[in-house]
């Protein structure tokens, strides 16, 4: 059943990971990020983002730095239907900060999909969590941060961008 959403993590998975970047000029999107993009929103499938950015919490970057890489990031793959980002720390216990299933049920509320019609694409486990916490289905795209015992426990792995976003629509 195709998706009527997908949505993504951002470092690691759409962007390099720069741990901590406040700095726009240092957004890198991954070589697929575009053409996979390109391909959903070709099918009319909507996207957004999901981050954890606990940078924010340990005072190592603002808010505002964090929205200017957001928008950096929108204005070279995006436009993106909904940005859902996470600000705490790990220990704060809040209901968003992924494996939780906030930032998903909160984007697909403001999609109007139901979670079970979403995909959340990520570079580790918490993503794939999270993505189960909230009822949606999950791609794992692993990285060279990605352990390998996320990658055996991932429902469905692919090796890049491209070849998740096939999986999604196929």
């Amino acid at each position: 059943m195709r998706p009527t959403a997908v949505l993504f993590d951002r470092d690691g998975t759409l962007i390099k990971d720069v741990p901590y970047n406040g700095n726009p000029a240092r957004v890198e999107p991954f070589p697929l990020a575009g053409r996979a993009l390109g391909h959903l929103r070709a099918h009319g499938v909507r996207t957004g983002v999901v981050t954890n950015q606990s940078g924010i919490a340990r005072e190592l970057i603002s808010r505002s730095q964090v929205e200017q890489v957001n928008a950096r990031v929108d204005e070279m793959l995006g436009p993106f239907d909904t940005w859902q980002m996470c600000p705490h720390g790990p220990e704060d216990g809040c209901a968003c900060r992924k494996p939780a299933p906030g930032m998903i049920l909160a984007a697909c509320a403001r999609l109007g999909v139901r979670p079970a019609d979403a995909v959340v694409i990520g570079d580790i486990e918490s993503d794939v969590l999270a993505a189960r916490n909230a009822g949606a289905r999950s791609v794992l795209v692993p990285t060279p941060v990605t352990r390998a015992d996320e990658v055996r426990r991932a429902p469905v792995i692919a090796p890049d961008l491209m070849t998740a976003v096939k999986w999604v629509l196929s």
